[in-house]
Protein backbone atom coordinates (compact mmCIF):
# COMPACT_ATOMS: atom_id res chain seq x y z
CA UNK A 1 0.00 0.00 0.00
CA UNK A 2 1.28 3.16 -1.31
CA UNK A 3 1.74 6.18 1.62
CA UNK A 4 0.47 9.75 0.77
CA UNK A 5 1.83 12.70 2.27
CA UNK A 6 0.63 15.70 3.38
CA UNK A 7 2.45 19.02 2.36
CA UNK A 8 4.05 19.49 5.64
CA UNK A 9 5.39 15.73 6.22
CA UNK A 10 7.17 15.91 2.33
CA UNK A 11 8.38 19.22 3.35
CA UNK A 12 9.90 17.59 6.65
CA UNK A 13 11.81 14.98 4.81
CA UNK A 14 12.91 17.56 2.07
CA UNK A 15 14.35 19.86 4.62
CA UNK A 16 16.67 17.04 5.92
CA UNK A 17 19.19 17.61 2.51
CA UNK A 18 20.78 20.73 3.00
CA UNK A 19 20.02 23.63 0.08
CA UNK A 20 21.30 26.83 -1.12
CA UNK A 21 18.32 28.72 -1.10
CA UNK A 22 18.27 30.64 -4.59
CA UNK A 23 14.65 31.80 -5.15
CA UNK A 24 12.03 31.33 -2.15
CA UNK A 25 9.11 32.70 -4.23
CA UNK A 26 6.51 30.80 -6.32
CA UNK A 27 6.63 31.14 -9.78
CA UNK A 28 3.79 31.89 -11.76
CA UNK A 29 1.33 30.58 -13.07
CA UNK A 30 -0.63 32.20 -15.59
CA UNK A 31 -3.61 31.81 -18.29
CA UNK A 32 -2.59 31.28 -21.93
CA UNK A 33 -5.78 33.03 -23.27
CA UNK A 34 -4.35 33.04 -26.89
CA UNK A 35 -3.20 29.82 -27.39
CA UNK A 36 -6.95 29.00 -25.95
CA UNK A 37 -8.27 30.37 -28.71
CA UNK A 38 -6.48 29.01 -30.91
CA UNK A 39 -6.50 25.61 -29.52
CA UNK A 40 -10.77 25.42 -29.79
CA UNK A 41 -10.84 26.52 -25.79
CA UNK A 42 -9.09 23.92 -23.78
CA UNK A 43 -8.25 25.93 -20.78
CA UNK A 44 -3.96 26.73 -20.89
CA UNK A 45 -2.16 27.36 -18.09
CA UNK A 46 1.77 27.89 -18.02
CA UNK A 47 3.95 27.28 -14.58
CA UNK A 48 6.92 30.25 -15.65
CA UNK A 49 9.67 28.21 -14.34
CA UNK A 50 11.76 30.55 -16.78
CA UNK A 51 11.04 33.43 -14.27
CA UNK A 52 13.25 32.37 -11.25
CA UNK A 53 15.54 34.35 -11.25
CA UNK A 54 19.50 33.17 -11.53
CA UNK A 55 21.05 33.55 -15.18
CA UNK A 56 17.86 33.62 -17.03
CA UNK A 57 16.20 31.43 -14.62
CA UNK A 58 14.85 27.16 -15.80
CA UNK A 59 13.99 24.05 -14.17
CA UNK A 60 18.03 23.96 -13.63
CA UNK A 61 18.21 26.37 -10.47
CA UNK A 62 15.73 23.91 -8.80
CA UNK A 63 18.24 21.01 -8.82
CA UNK A 64 21.52 23.21 -8.41
CA UNK A 65 20.63 24.64 -4.80
CA UNK A 66 19.98 20.83 -3.78
CA UNK A 67 23.24 19.72 -5.56
CA UNK A 68 25.23 22.92 -3.90
CA UNK A 69 23.77 22.45 -0.80
CA UNK A 70 25.55 18.95 -0.59
CA UNK A 71 28.92 20.53 -2.10
CA UNK A 72 28.95 23.49 0.72
CA UNK A 73 27.99 20.55 3.11
CA UNK A 74 30.76 18.61 1.79
CA UNK A 75 33.02 21.74 1.71
CA UNK A 76 33.67 22.18 -1.77
CA UNK A 77 35.95 25.17 -3.62
CA UNK A 78 35.24 23.71 -7.19
CA UNK A 79 32.09 22.49 -8.61
CA UNK A 80 32.65 20.41 -11.69
CA UNK A 81 29.65 18.99 -14.51
CA UNK A 82 29.33 17.74 -18.12
CA UNK A 83 26.69 18.54 -20.54
CA UNK A 84 25.67 19.12 -23.70
CA UNK A 85 27.56 22.41 -25.69
CA UNK A 86 24.32 24.36 -25.23
CA UNK A 87 23.54 22.47 -21.44
CA UNK A 88 21.17 24.87 -19.39
CA UNK A 89 22.38 22.86 -16.27
CA UNK A 90 26.52 23.69 -17.00
CA UNK A 91 25.10 27.63 -17.28
CA UNK A 92 23.21 27.88 -13.95
CA UNK A 93 26.19 25.75 -12.46
CA UNK A 94 28.51 28.47 -13.74
CA UNK A 95 26.18 31.06 -12.39
CA UNK A 96 25.96 29.78 -8.69
CA UNK A 97 29.83 28.67 -8.21
CA UNK A 98 30.57 32.31 -9.07
CA UNK A 99 27.98 33.69 -6.68
CA UNK A 100 29.39 31.46 -3.95
CA UNK A 101 32.98 32.69 -4.65
CA UNK A 102 33.36 28.73 -5.86
CA UNK A 103 35.75 27.77 -8.77
CA UNK A 104 33.62 26.12 -11.58
CA UNK A 105 34.59 23.31 -14.35
CA UNK A 106 32.29 22.83 -17.15
CA UNK A 107 33.13 19.86 -19.90
CA UNK A 108 30.76 20.09 -22.83
CA UNK A 109 29.87 17.14 -24.89
CA UNK A 110 30.11 16.56 -28.52
CA UNK A 111 26.16 15.97 -28.48
CA UNK A 112 24.46 17.91 -31.72
CA UNK A 113 27.21 17.57 -34.94
CA UNK A 114 27.23 19.64 -37.83
CA UNK A 115 26.23 23.10 -36.13
CA UNK A 116 26.93 26.72 -36.81
CA UNK A 117 29.55 28.62 -35.21
CA UNK A 118 26.66 30.37 -33.29
CA UNK A 119 26.45 26.88 -31.63
CA UNK A 120 29.95 26.37 -30.16
CA UNK A 121 30.23 30.05 -28.88
CA UNK A 122 26.84 31.86 -28.27
CA UNK A 123 24.36 31.41 -25.93
CA UNK A 124 24.92 29.20 -22.82
CA UNK A 125 28.85 28.78 -24.11
CA UNK A 126 29.30 32.35 -24.23
CA UNK A 127 27.45 33.01 -20.50
CA UNK A 128 29.70 30.09 -19.07
CA UNK A 129 33.12 32.12 -20.42
CA UNK A 130 31.08 35.24 -18.90
CA UNK A 131 30.67 33.28 -15.32
CA UNK A 132 34.04 32.62 -15.29
CA UNK A 133 34.13 28.80 -15.90
CA UNK A 134 37.05 26.90 -17.14
CA UNK A 135 35.99 24.63 -20.28
CA UNK A 136 36.82 21.49 -21.17
CA UNK A 137 35.81 19.10 -24.02
CA UNK A 138 34.61 15.81 -24.27
CA UNK A 139 34.41 14.38 -27.96
CA UNK A 140 31.56 11.75 -27.27
CA UNK A 141 27.89 12.97 -27.08
CA UNK A 142 26.33 9.58 -25.94
CA UNK A 143 28.55 8.53 -23.62
CA UNK A 144 27.58 9.05 -20.32
CA UNK A 145 29.57 7.20 -18.29
CA UNK A 146 32.62 8.46 -20.05
CA UNK A 147 31.76 11.68 -20.32
CA UNK A 148 31.06 10.98 -16.03
CA UNK A 149 34.70 9.67 -15.34
CA UNK A 150 36.33 12.34 -17.79
CA UNK A 151 34.79 14.74 -15.49
CA UNK A 152 36.02 12.82 -12.67
CA UNK A 153 39.55 12.29 -13.66
CA UNK A 154 39.60 16.32 -14.08
CA UNK A 155 38.35 16.37 -10.28
CA UNK A 156 41.26 14.18 -9.28
CA UNK A 157 43.66 16.43 -10.38
CA UNK A 158 42.35 19.20 -9.25
CA UNK A 159 42.43 17.64 -5.75
CA UNK A 160 46.33 16.62 -6.48
CA UNK A 161 46.59 20.45 -6.40
CA UNK A 162 45.15 21.16 -3.05
CA UNK A 163 41.52 22.26 -4.67
CA UNK A 164 38.05 20.53 -3.12
CA UNK A 165 36.33 19.77 -5.65
CA UNK A 166 32.83 18.55 -6.41
CA UNK A 167 31.50 16.64 -8.99
CA UNK A 168 27.37 16.70 -10.07
CA UNK A 169 27.25 13.66 -12.27
CA UNK A 170 25.31 12.81 -15.08
CA UNK A 171 24.75 9.05 -15.47
CA UNK A 172 22.15 7.26 -13.94
CA UNK A 173 23.15 5.87 -10.54
CA UNK A 174 23.67 8.58 -8.46
CA UNK A 175 21.38 10.05 -5.61
CA UNK A 176 19.33 11.96 -7.69
CA UNK A 177 19.31 15.40 -5.49
CA UNK A 178 18.57 17.17 -8.54
CA UNK A 179 14.94 15.86 -8.33
CA UNK A 180 14.21 16.84 -4.74
CA UNK A 181 14.01 20.06 -6.60
CA UNK A 182 10.94 18.99 -8.25
CA UNK A 183 9.15 17.46 -5.42
CA UNK A 184 9.17 20.47 -3.88
CA UNK A 185 8.17 22.30 -7.06
CA UNK A 186 5.19 19.51 -6.97
CA UNK A 187 4.08 20.87 -3.40
CA UNK A 188 4.20 24.82 -4.80
CA UNK A 189 1.74 23.81 -7.63
CA UNK A 190 -0.44 21.86 -5.57
CA UNK A 191 -0.34 24.60 -3.25
CA UNK A 192 -0.85 27.50 -5.72
CA UNK A 193 -3.95 25.36 -7.87
CA UNK A 194 -5.50 24.86 -4.13
CA UNK A 195 -5.13 28.67 -3.90
CA UNK A 196 -6.26 29.99 -7.22
CA UNK A 197 -9.46 27.01 -7.48
CA UNK A 198 -7.99 25.76 -10.27
CA UNK A 199 -8.25 22.33 -11.89
CA UNK A 200 -5.55 20.67 -14.24
CA UNK A 201 -5.80 17.64 -15.85
CA UNK A 202 -2.52 17.02 -17.33
CA UNK A 203 0.83 18.78 -17.07
CA UNK A 204 3.32 18.66 -19.89
CA UNK A 205 7.04 18.70 -19.06
CA UNK A 206 10.11 17.88 -20.91
CA UNK A 207 11.86 14.30 -20.05
CA UNK A 208 15.26 14.31 -20.40
CA UNK A 209 18.01 13.51 -17.63
CA UNK A 210 14.59 12.30 -15.70
CA UNK A 211 15.07 14.39 -12.75
CA UNK A 212 12.60 17.31 -13.52
CA UNK A 213 10.25 14.56 -14.82
CA UNK A 214 10.66 11.74 -12.05
CA UNK A 215 10.79 14.72 -8.89
CA UNK A 216 7.38 16.10 -10.41
CA UNK A 217 5.37 12.91 -10.89
CA UNK A 218 7.05 11.36 -7.22
CA UNK A 219 5.88 14.54 -6.03
CA UNK A 220 2.37 14.79 -6.84
CA UNK A 221 1.96 11.18 -6.37
CA UNK A 222 2.95 11.55 -2.77
CA UNK A 223 0.88 14.57 -2.45
CA UNK A 224 -1.76 11.58 -4.37
CA UNK A 225 -3.16 14.60 -6.91
CA UNK A 226 -4.65 13.20 -9.70
CA UNK A 227 -2.80 15.28 -12.10
CA UNK A 228 -1.59 13.26 -15.50
CA UNK A 229 2.10 14.12 -15.76
CA UNK A 230 3.09 13.95 -19.32
CA UNK A 231 6.85 13.88 -20.26
CA UNK A 232 8.25 14.77 -23.74
CA UNK A 233 10.93 12.90 -24.48
CA UNK A 234 13.69 15.45 -25.68
CA UNK A 235 17.15 12.76 -26.24
CA UNK A 236 15.97 9.26 -26.42
CA UNK A 237 13.03 7.66 -27.15
CA UNK A 238 10.13 7.02 -25.00
CA UNK A 239 11.05 2.88 -24.35
CA UNK A 240 14.41 3.82 -23.46
CA UNK A 241 13.83 6.86 -21.13
CA UNK A 242 10.52 5.03 -19.66
CA UNK A 243 12.80 2.94 -17.40
CA UNK A 244 14.76 5.81 -16.95
CA UNK A 245 11.53 7.47 -15.11
CA UNK A 246 10.63 4.49 -13.48
CA UNK A 247 14.42 4.13 -11.91
CA UNK A 248 14.15 7.52 -10.70
CA UNK A 249 10.93 7.24 -8.81
CA UNK A 250 12.46 4.40 -7.21
CA UNK A 251 15.78 6.36 -6.52
CA UNK A 252 13.86 9.49 -4.85
CA UNK A 253 11.62 7.18 -2.79
CA UNK A 254 14.83 5.50 -1.20
CA UNK A 255 16.36 9.04 -0.90
CA UNK A 256 13.40 10.73 0.88
CA UNK A 257 12.46 7.12 2.94
CA UNK A 258 9.18 7.18 1.73
CA UNK A 259 7.94 3.97 0.87
CA UNK A 260 5.75 4.72 -2.13
CA UNK A 261 6.19 3.36 -5.68
CA UNK A 262 5.17 5.27 -8.69
CA UNK A 263 2.70 2.66 -10.93
CA UNK A 264 3.82 1.67 -14.53
CA UNK A 265 0.64 3.38 -15.72
CA UNK A 266 1.74 6.52 -14.32
CA UNK A 267 4.63 7.35 -16.23
CA UNK A 268 3.21 8.48 -19.36
CA UNK A 269 5.51 9.76 -22.48
CA UNK A 270 5.52 10.79 -25.72
CA UNK A 271 8.56 11.13 -28.64
CA UNK A 272 6.15 12.58 -30.96
CA UNK A 273 8.67 15.77 -31.62
CA UNK A 274 11.47 13.72 -30.95
CA UNK A 275 13.29 14.14 -33.97
CA UNK A 276 15.90 14.61 -35.78
CA UNK A 277 17.04 14.15 -32.59
CA UNK A 278 18.79 15.93 -29.55
CA UNK A 279 19.15 19.35 -29.89
CA UNK A 280 17.37 19.49 -33.19
CA UNK A 281 14.22 20.98 -34.18
CA UNK A 282 11.54 19.67 -36.83
CA UNK A 283 9.87 22.14 -38.88
CA UNK A 284 6.92 22.00 -36.03
CA UNK A 285 9.00 22.62 -33.50
CA UNK A 286 10.01 25.77 -34.66
CA UNK A 287 6.60 26.38 -35.74
CA UNK A 288 5.70 26.18 -32.21
CA UNK A 289 8.21 27.97 -31.27
CA UNK A 290 7.03 30.74 -33.34
CA UNK A 291 3.48 30.82 -32.61
CA UNK A 292 3.73 30.81 -28.93
CA UNK A 293 5.60 33.71 -29.23
CA UNK A 294 3.49 35.72 -31.43
CA UNK A 295 0.48 34.50 -29.75
CA UNK A 296 2.00 34.92 -25.93
CA UNK A 297 5.04 36.76 -25.89
CA UNK A 298 6.88 33.80 -24.87
CA UNK A 299 10.57 32.44 -25.52
CA UNK A 300 10.92 29.01 -25.78
CA UNK A 301 13.96 26.52 -27.26
CA UNK A 302 14.35 24.09 -29.80
CA UNK A 303 16.04 21.74 -27.86
CA UNK A 304 13.37 21.61 -24.80
CA UNK A 305 10.69 23.93 -24.83
CA UNK A 306 10.11 24.04 -28.16
CA UNK A 307 9.30 20.32 -28.52
CA UNK A 308 7.64 20.30 -25.06
CA UNK A 309 5.23 23.32 -26.11
CA UNK A 310 4.56 21.16 -29.35
CA UNK A 311 2.71 18.18 -27.91
CA UNK A 312 1.34 20.89 -25.17
CA UNK A 313 -0.29 22.11 -28.38
CA UNK A 314 -0.99 19.32 -30.09
CA UNK A 315 -3.21 17.72 -27.11
CA UNK A 316 -4.77 20.90 -26.61
CA UNK A 317 -6.19 21.28 -30.19
CA UNK A 318 -7.68 17.55 -29.55
CA UNK A 319 -8.93 17.80 -26.02
CA UNK A 320 -12.55 18.07 -25.00
CA UNK A 321 -13.49 22.29 -24.07
CA UNK A 322 -14.03 21.07 -20.81
CA UNK A 323 -10.21 20.16 -20.01
CA UNK A 324 -7.21 22.28 -18.30
CA UNK A 325 -3.92 21.87 -19.82
CA UNK A 326 -0.45 22.80 -18.09
CA UNK A 327 2.97 23.79 -19.86
CA UNK A 328 5.61 23.59 -17.46
CA UNK A 329 8.29 25.97 -18.85
CA UNK A 330 11.68 24.97 -17.95
CA UNK A 331 13.36 27.66 -19.51
CA UNK A 332 16.41 27.36 -21.62
CA UNK A 333 16.09 30.63 -23.34
CA UNK A 334 19.77 31.69 -23.58
CA UNK A 335 19.85 28.84 -25.78
CA UNK A 336 18.29 30.42 -28.79
CA UNK A 337 20.16 32.19 -29.39
CA UNK A 338 23.00 29.58 -30.15
CA UNK A 339 20.39 28.91 -33.05
CA UNK A 340 20.70 31.76 -35.43
CA UNK A 341 20.81 30.57 -38.52
CA UNK A 342 18.32 27.67 -38.00
CA UNK A 343 15.77 30.60 -36.33
CA UNK A 344 16.40 32.39 -39.73
CA UNK A 345 15.43 29.48 -41.66
CA UNK A 346 12.22 28.59 -40.53
CA UNK A 347 11.10 31.59 -38.87
CA UNK A 348 11.85 34.94 -40.50
CA UNK A 349 10.18 37.56 -38.26
CA UNK A 350 7.66 38.40 -41.11
CA UNK A 351 4.08 39.85 -41.35
CA UNK A 352 2.10 38.83 -44.03
CA UNK A 353 0.21 41.78 -44.76
CA UNK A 354 0.56 42.23 -48.66
CA UNK A 355 -1.24 40.08 -51.21
CA UNK A 356 -0.82 38.81 -55.42
CA UNK A 357 -3.44 37.60 -56.77
CA UNK A 358 -2.45 35.73 -59.82
CA UNK A 359 -5.67 35.26 -62.16
CA UNK A 360 -5.55 32.57 -64.64
CA UNK A 361 -9.09 32.72 -66.25
CA UNK A 362 -10.19 31.47 -69.67
CA UNK A 363 -13.80 31.57 -71.02
CA UNK A 364 -13.82 28.57 -73.18
CA UNK A 365 -16.33 29.38 -75.33
CA UNK A 366 -18.22 26.74 -77.75
CA UNK A 367 -14.50 24.89 -77.38
CA UNK A 368 -14.82 21.08 -76.44
CA UNK A 369 -15.13 18.72 -73.49
CA UNK A 370 -11.76 17.64 -73.76
CA UNK A 371 -10.02 21.31 -74.02
CA UNK A 372 -11.87 22.57 -70.78
CA UNK A 373 -10.51 19.61 -69.23
CA UNK A 374 -6.67 19.95 -70.37
CA UNK A 375 -6.73 23.82 -69.07
CA UNK A 376 -8.70 22.40 -65.77
CA UNK A 377 -5.50 19.97 -65.18
CA UNK A 378 -3.25 23.00 -66.07
CA UNK A 379 -4.54 25.26 -63.69
CA UNK A 380 -4.06 22.08 -60.78
CA UNK A 381 -0.93 21.72 -61.96
CA UNK A 382 0.20 25.03 -61.72
CA UNK A 383 -1.21 24.98 -57.91
CA UNK A 384 0.77 21.73 -57.09
CA UNK A 385 4.14 23.34 -58.29
CA UNK A 386 3.78 26.50 -56.69
CA UNK A 387 2.87 24.91 -53.52
CA UNK A 388 5.87 22.78 -54.18
CA UNK A 389 8.00 25.31 -54.32
CA UNK A 390 6.78 26.69 -50.82
CA UNK A 391 7.37 23.22 -48.89
CA UNK A 392 10.65 22.73 -50.47
CA UNK A 393 11.37 26.50 -48.77
CA UNK A 394 10.31 25.31 -45.88
CA UNK A 395 8.05 28.23 -45.52
CA UNK A 396 5.16 26.69 -43.93
CA UNK A 397 2.87 29.52 -42.86
CA UNK A 398 2.12 30.79 -46.92
CA UNK A 399 -1.52 31.21 -47.07
CA UNK A 400 -2.11 29.52 -51.00
CA UNK A 401 -5.21 28.94 -51.83
CA UNK A 402 -7.05 27.72 -55.46
CA UNK A 403 -10.07 28.10 -55.78
CA UNK A 404 -11.59 26.34 -59.19
CA UNK A 405 -15.01 26.22 -60.77
CA UNK A 406 -16.38 24.89 -63.88
CA UNK A 407 -19.87 25.51 -64.88
CA UNK A 408 -21.45 24.48 -68.15
CA UNK A 409 -24.80 25.51 -70.19
CA UNK A 410 -26.08 25.06 -73.45
CA UNK A 411 -24.18 27.99 -74.99
CA UNK A 412 -21.21 28.55 -72.85
CA UNK A 413 -18.41 26.45 -70.93
CA UNK A 414 -16.28 28.47 -68.20
CA UNK A 415 -13.48 27.12 -65.97
CA UNK A 416 -11.19 29.82 -64.02
CA UNK A 417 -8.14 29.48 -61.35
CA UNK A 418 -7.17 32.14 -58.89
CA UNK A 419 -3.65 31.20 -56.81
CA UNK A 420 -2.88 34.14 -54.09
CA UNK A 421 0.58 34.54 -53.05
CA UNK A 422 1.32 36.94 -49.64
CA UNK A 423 4.32 39.01 -49.96
CA UNK A 424 6.60 38.48 -46.64
CA UNK A 425 7.05 42.28 -45.24
CA UNK A 426 9.82 42.43 -42.53
CA UNK A 427 8.39 44.20 -39.60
Amino acid sequence: MNNVYDKFALEKRLSEFPRVSEFDEYTPIESLHNLSNACGGTRLFIKRDDCNGLAFGGNKVRKVEYYFGDAVRAGADTVLITGAVQSNFARITAALAAKLGMECHVQLESRVLNFSDNYTSSGNVLLNRIFGAKLHYFPEGEDEQGADAKIRSIAEELKSTGRKPYVIPLAPGHKPLGALGYVRAAIEIVKQLQDRQISIDEIFVASGSGNTHAGLLFGLQALNSTIRVVGVCVRRPKELQFSRIRNRCREISELLKIDLKVDDENIVLTDDFLAPGYGKASQEVWESINFSAQKEGLVLDPTYTGKTMSVFLKSAKSAPSSASLMFLHTGGTPSLFAYQEELEKFSQKLEWNCWVAVDLTAKLDHYSETVRVRFEAFLSSTVNFVKSLISSKSISHLGTTFRHNHSTNRRMSSAYGVIYFPIPIRA
